[in-house]
């Protein structure tokens, strides 16, 4: 990496608040070209849990590839269809469904790292279950009973619109053990990017309804209901489904809130910095693999944004207001070429969650996990994929 005539720069991605995953519901004939409004509805509440369950073989090892910055998203491969053929998919814990973008025709794809994905024809009634789930409790309507469609809609404004099929995906299990298992998924005949579009085959659905990968898996006893991921600072990592992986005594743990159903969220948070509380305790977090940056809401990120600006008052830093890459952003005298260039001149963040009467769990984000190098040689609040409201 070469540094020549660049300026070591400074970037906060703190960002205010993001609105959560919503999805809406239409009827259309398999493979009709149909170009309509969208009904906007939330997601139902639905969530499963099969941590019980005792019939779990291994866990599923999905690689992930992409970074926070300069490419702001992850994919993992996944081999669907028979015969099976590789496709992308943005890995969302933010949403249930798992989706292609699929040759039914297509009325409007957006472009792709693949071929589009050819359906075969086993088609998901309007009455199962998994259909029944995609949507909100009082509006599930079966125009066609002999098809689930489906129309689901993101915080950045994209959406997808198709039907439901099963398929095989040939997975690869952590005791060695290859099977291909029959799924279901969205066939999406019609895309709309949003504002943080990239190239995607589609998305993999991670969440706790029916619909989710990682449930529909546990009810057929392949894993249990356990989702996971580690994310290099440097790019690349992995997703893990079900709980034979990880070292249990090595993890902090905080249970997850049964208040939340749409999300993963462990519920309130307090927001430490420098080990001192701040005043802000009634934070609602959820985990959303699906977003690329971390977002407070609009008091909590002033109160941080000033507080970084006061700790660095004096300090060989200056606020660099020509980058528009990310809201805040500082310079250095000469090129940061590592965070620990600047590492003594930031202190840690925290979140403290309660997670019992008296208990309480932290989770800590040195600077490491709020500060990147960009492109520009400049640093940038690290992602760590999980939203503040």
């Amino acid at each position: 990496m070469k540094t020549e005539g660049k300026s070591g720069w400074l970037l906060l991605v703190m960002s205010l608040l993001v609105m959560g995953l919503s999805a809406t519901m239409s009827s259309a004939s398999f493979g009709d070209q149909y170009h309509r409004g969208r009904r906007k509805t939330m997601l139902p509440d639905e969530a499963t849990s099969s941590l019980g369950l005792n019939r779990a073989a291994s866990s599923i090892v999905l690689p992930v590839h992409g970074n926070v910055y300069p490419i702001g998203s992850y994919n993992v491969t996944l081999n669907i269809g028979q015969p099976p053929k590789p496709y992308f998919l943005d890995p969302d814990t933010g949403s249930d469904l798992t989706w292609l973008q699929c040759d039914a025709p297509c009325v409007r794809c957006t472009e792709a790292p693949h071929p589009l994905y050819r359906p075969n024809n086993d088609l998901v009634v309007c009455k199962d279950p998994l259909c029944e789930a995609l949507h909100a409790p009082g509006s599930h309507k079966c125009d066609n009973p002999e098809q689930c469609d489906y129309e689901v809609e993101y915080a950045d404004g994209g959406s997808s619109l198709g039907v439901l099929v099963r398929d095989a995906f040939l997975l690869n299990f952590t005791n060695g053990n290859q099977r291909t298992t029959h799924l279901a998924l969205g066939c999406g005949y019609d895309q709309l990017p949003g504002s943080s579009y990239h190239p995607i085959d589609g998305v993999l659905g991670l969440g706790k309804g029916k619909p989710s990968i990682v449930s529909q898996l546990s009810n057929q006893g392949l894993v249990r209901h356990v989702i996971g991921h580690c994310l290099s600072g440097r790019g690349g990592g992995f997703f893990f489904l079900g709980d034979g992986l990880y070292d249990s005594s090595r993890i902090v743990w905080t249970p997850m809130s049964p208040d939340y159903t749409k999300h993963y969220s462990p519920g309130l948070a307090e927001l430490i910095v420098g080990g001192k509380s701040t005043g802000f305790r009634n934070l609602v977090m959820v985990f959303d693999s699906g977003s690329s940056y971390t977002y407070l809401n609009s008091q909590a990120y002033q109160f941080l944004t000033s507080w970084l600006k006061r700790e660095l008052t004096g300090k060989p830093l200056k606020e660099a207001l020509d980058d528009k890459t990310l809201p805040l952003c500082w310079k250095g005298r000469k090129p940061f070429r590592n965070i620990r260039d600047v590492k003594t001149y930031f202190k840690p963040l925290a979140l403290r969650f309660a997670s019992g009467r008296k208990d309480t769990t932290l989770f800590e984000l040195p600077p490491e996990a709020y500060l990147i190098i960009s492109v520009n040689f400049t640093f940038h609040d690290l992602p760590i994929f999980l939203h503040f409201k």
